[in-house]
């Protein structure tokens, strides 16, 4: 059982400017944000949000970059017991309307340079007022400056009352890999016992630093780099994008970080960059974290030779799990695995009848703790569909050694099954990856006129490296059944992928079947 000291994520920050009011919470270029002064910003904007009229249960959308108004609104929605609904801000207008009128969203905060896509969005929903971030030509009556919010101070800004563990949070719209997002619905107790179990497992201490420069608006980042070192008393030095990555690699020295969050994408370019040696001798970077996909164990074997004096762990998790199930310990890693299950969180390997497998045998991965959601917003059907006798139901299929460990096979949607028998695309994508001058690949089953599924591989080559399919086909071939073969290879100049790194599968299928690969 989790201990929860804390009911909501406004106790945060109440005691850390208690305990440590001076301490520096946030850096973010020339900026220094105190435990004081974050929680006097927060307070501000809640008692203007209250003036607003927005109450508690009201949905507030949130469409900003990297940024300390993106952490200012979150806790300050949450705090008056609104619900914090951020948004993906690479999403088009017509995207941004299904999401606001899916969640009823009476208030939107924004950051000016995503206007051309949002400015018009409070003609067509709900939505009655829009907050910008910072200065916007088109202010009136609907349209408010986040920098006037000074003005709205008045009187005590202790809150009489505040939301407990099992209110609903925030909202956290899934990918839609399939027809429109749904909008997986998040309490303080889930996002919390994250916290509480991260604490633990990643030994965070109030001494340290995280990096946070992946998209905030993502539940990884905004449970693992937002309110994780917030939880722990500890610092975020945030940065406005990964590009130019140089700039990261900038802040991660002269800031002093210790904790890295990441994605298997930017590990890869880490490795092929020239990293200059002053960085390599003088960071301060105890741990490197990876979520989001799945790393190739080339990719993890090289990282451990270069960064000799840190530890990469590698993790699990999704949206609906608020998000993070299971990650490798500090004391012990298993190539190809996640880890165990984070404390709090049990997992199971299950067969379609949801009767549990022995061990290292591949099934769907179920899961059940307080981490899990409460449901799909608006989706009861789904939601039944999803969570059984509370348990979750991934829709990734994996396996469990006999120590717990446990290792992600394929997306259970994205099995390819060929004349009866089972194919996982990371098994090839794996091999792929040792290719030389490749840098990512996929795999994907696609329906032929038999109603069977070729299986059908995409490269994304190296920069400024020719490779060729025969030679390809030929290294594959000695290293996997011929059942397992690609029918088909494709170069491609980069492969789509979405804001955490994660190959969008649906796209390739779906210019697959638009003749986009036509040869």
């Amino acid at each position: 059982m989790l201990e929860y000291k804390y009911q909501n994520f406004y106790e945060i920050i109440q005691s850390n400017t208690r305990n440590y009011p001076k301490k520096i919470a946030i850096f973010m270029d020339n900026r220094k944000i105190s435990n004081q002064k974050l929680k006097q910003d927060i307070d501000t904007f809640a008692r203007f949000l209250e003036f607003s009229g927005i109450k508690k249960g009201d949905k507030v959308a949130m469409i900003i970059g990297n940024s300390v108004e993106f952490i200012v609104s979150f806790f300050a929605v949450t705090k008056i017991g609104a619900v914090a609904v951020p948004i993906n801000n690479f999403l088009k207008k017509g995207e941004f309307e299904y999401i606001l009128n899916d969640c009823d969203s009476k208030l939107l905060i924004c950051a000016p340079e995503f206007a051309k896509e949002t400015k018009k969005l409070i003609q067509t929903t709900k939505v009655q007022k829009i907050v910008w971030t910072q200065e916007y030509d088109d202010l009136d009556e609907n349209n408010y400056s986040f920098a006037e919010m000074d003005a709205t101070t008045l009187g005590d800004d202790e809150p009489e009352s505040l939301p407990t563990l099992d209110d609903l949070a925030c909202i956290i719209y899934t990918s839609g890999t399939t027809g429109h997002p749904k909008g997986a619905m998040l309490s303080f107790r889930n996002i919390l016992s994250n916290s509480i179990a991260a604490v633990d497992v990643f030994g965070v201490k109030n001494s340290d630093r995280f990096v946070v420069f992946l998209p905030m608006f993502h539940s990884f980042t905004l449970s693992t780099s937002v309110l994780l070192p917030l939880f722990a008393g500890a610092s975020m030095v945030v940065v406005k994008s990964v590009f130019p990555f140089a700039n990261v690699l900038k802040q991660v020295l002269l800031k002093r970080v210790t904790v890295f969050l990441g994605v298997p994408t930017l590990y890869n370019a880490l490795l092929k960059a020239k990293i200059p040696w002053y960085f390599m001798s003088f960071h301060k970077v105890r741990l490197f974290i990876s979520g989001g996909a799945a790393l190739s164990e080339a990719s993890l074997n090289e990282f451990n030779k270069r960064f000799k004096r840190s530890t990469l762990i590698e993790g699990y998790g999704l949206s609906e799990c608020s998000p993070v199930v299971a990650a490798n310990t500090l004391y012990k890693q298993k190539p190809l695995s996640v880890g165990p299950a984070f404390p709090g969180c049990e997992v199971k390997i299950v067969n379609e009848e949801m009767v549990e497998l022995p061990t290292d045998d591949i099934g769907e991965i179920i899961v059940k703790g307080d981490n899990v959601m409460q449901g799909y917003l608006n989706h009861p059907d789904a939601t039944d569909e999803t969570i059984m006798n509370g348990w979750l139901k991934t829709g990734d299929l994996g396996k469990v050694d006999d120590e717990g460990f446990i290792y992600i096979v394929d997306r259970k949607k994205d099995l390819i099954i060929s004349k009866g028998i089972n194919i996982y695309p990371r098994e090839i994508e794996e091999w792929l990856a040792k290719f030389e001058g490749v840098d990512s690949a996929a795999v994907v089953g696609i329906k032929n006129m038999s109603n069977d599924e070729d299986v059908v591989a995409f490269i994304q080559p190296q920069e400024d490296v020719k490779l060729d399919e025969v030679e390809i086909k030929k290294y594959l071939k000695s290293h996997l059944a011929n059942f397992k073969l690609p029918k088909s290879i494709y170069l491609v100049e980069e492969l789509p992928k979405n804001a955490t790194g994660k190959v969008l599968k649906r796209v390739l299928k779906e210019q697959i079947v638009k003749g986009d690969f036509v040869r």
